[in-house]
């Protein structure tokens, strides 16, 4: 009888630790079409020049962020960004994580942190420094890039090891990237200090080819 409850509360614990993945991979927001995110099941084919210039400007309830992005030097991740921007993906998408004097970071249509395009793609070689303003891509890991980025708040370049694809820098509204920095934040789920407790959220980015 023992055992018989003891594998009953193991089975329990099994079933609400595998709630908040199956939470990540919901199909509802208020982003998408009738309410429901956008998803693909592979990356993008190539849709821009990496021989041209491509400028986003991040259109946010606070203000906008004009980011000048990097093809040459990122090429999958600029076309990533500049792929979902176009389709709309980040319209609404809120930034979740804001960590004092070092980040704030957005991109995922959950809101939670844990969510994406419903794809992954590889990471890119760092060749550049994590400087104040730079726009990188957030990870889970070695290759699990998906739709979610950041922007350092400060000059990280000694405290960030090069394993996340810096695709881009800002050129202009690093004073509204502070704004968001400076909101107040509260204790995550995961136990950081850096969940918004004031809705920050990107209203459209759109892009610029030259």
């Amino acid at each position: 009888m023992k055992m018989t409850k003891r594998l009953l509360l193991l089975v329990l614990f099994a079933a609400v630790m595998a709630l908040p993945a199956c939470s990540s991979s919901s199909n509802t927001s208020p982003t998408g079409a009738e309410g429901k995110i956008k998803q693909w099941p592979n990356p993008p084919p190539m849709v821009i020049d990496q021989n041209k210039e491509y400028t986003a400007t991040i259109k946010t309830n606070l203000g906008d962020i004009v980011v000048q992005l990097f093809p040459k030097d990122a090429p999958i991740a600029v076309n990533n960004f500049v792929f979902l921007a176009r389709q709309g993906f980040y319209d609404g998408v809120k930034f979740h994580r804001v960590v004092k004097g070092f980040v704030i970071q957005g991109g995922d249509p959950t809101g939670t942190g844990t969510g994406g395009p419903g794809y992954t793609f590889s990471d890119e070689k760092v060749t550049r420094d994590y400087i104040a303003g730079t726009l990188a891509m957030a990870n889970a890991g070695a290759n699990t890039n998906g739709s979610q980025f950041f922007i350092t708040l400060a000059d990280l370049s000694t405290q960030l090891s090069k394993n996340y694809t810096i695709f881009g820098l800002v050129a202009s509204g690093f004073d509204i990237v502070q704004k968001i920095g400076d909101v107040p934040v509260t204790r995550s789920p995961s136990g950081e200090i850096s969940l918004p407790t004031e809705d920050i959220h990107i209203n459209s980015i759109t892009i610029e080819e030259k």
